[in-house]
C-alpha cells in the first residue's frame, strides 16, 4: 500500500508566523514537507489551498490550516513532549491574552516601526514608544522567571519570540540600549537555540511539480 502522504507546510524562512509554526512542528516531531514560497511569486497550488496567499498554510489531507497559531495547536496535539501548552507556572487561560496582545496592538505597532512607508500619516518613532511598551511588561515577567510562565518554555515564549526578534532587528543598537535586560536574555538564548537554528536553514525555493523538503 501506498504511504501516507505527509502533511505539506508551505512556509518563509523569515516570516514570524512561519517561524511559529515551524517551531511547533519541530516540537512535536510531527513530520511535514516544507515548501519554501518567495512571496512576490507565490505558487498557484499555495493559493488553490488558502486565496488569501499568506504563510504559513498547513495542508492535511481532511483540511486545510492557515492561521499560525492554530497550526501550532494542531501539531501539539498530535505530540507534546516538552509541555508547550501546560506551563508549570500560572494557568493554560494566561496564555493566550499574552499572544493576543503580541499578534494585535504589538503587531500593529511593529509593522508601522518597521515600514513606515506603507502607511500613510505614520510616526515611526511612536509605534516603537507604543511596542516597547508590551516588551516592558514581558521584561517584567521575566525578571522573576527564565521565560514567560515559569521555568520551562511554553507556547507563548515560542509564539511571541519570532516577533520580538523582529522588533529587536529594526535598530539593534537601540534595542541593545534599553534597560529590559531580562527580555534581552530570554530572546539571545532563544537565539542561540539548537532548535531556532534548525527550524532557520536556508532552503531553495519550491518548484511546482517537485518535492518539498522533510521536515523537522
Amino acid at each position: 500500500m501506498p504511504s501516507h502522504p505527509l502533511p505539506i507546510l508551505y512556509s518563509f524562512r523569515r516570516c514570524p508566523y512561519a517561524m511559529r509554526a515551524r517551531l511547533a512542528l519541530a516540537a512535536s516531531g510531527q513530520p511535514c514537507e516544507l515548501r519554501e514560497v518567495v512571496l512576490r511569486a507565490k505558487p498557484a497550488e499555495l493559493l488553490s489551498a488558502s486565496p488569501k496567499g499568506t504563510v504559513p498554510v498547513l495542508v492535511l489531507p481532511d483540511r486545510v490550516i492557515d492561521q499560525s497559531l492554530d497550526i501550532m495547536h494542531w501539531a501539539l496535539a498530535q505530540h507534546d513532549p516538552e509541555h508547550w501548552l501546560t506551563p508549570d507556572k500560572n494557568s493554560t487561560v494566561e496564555i493566550l491574552p499574552l499572544i493576543q496582545q503580541c499578534d494585535g496592538p504589538f503587531k500593529t505597532n511593529l509593522d508601522r516601526y518597521k515600514y513606515p512607508d506603507r502607511y500613510e500619516d505614520v510616526d515611526a518613532i511612536a509605534h516603537r514608544t507604543a511596542g516597547a511598551e508590551y516588551l516592558m511588561d514581558l521584561d517584567r515577567r521575566l525578571q522573576s522567571n527564565e521565560y514567560l510562565f515559569g521555568t520551562r518554555p511554553c507556547l507563548a515564549d515560542m509564539a511571541i519570540a519570532p516577533f520580538v526578534r523582529q522588533f529587536a532587528h529594526v535598530d539593534t543598537m537601540w534595542f541593545e540600549g534599553q534597560a529590559w535586560h531580562a527580555l534581552a536574555c530570554w530572546l539571545n538564548a532563544f537565539l542561540a537555540s539548537e532548535r531556532f537554528q534548525r527550524i532557520m536553514e536556508k532552503y531553495p525555493a519550491w518548484q511546482s511539480g517537485t518535492e518539498g523538503i522533510r521536515f523537522p
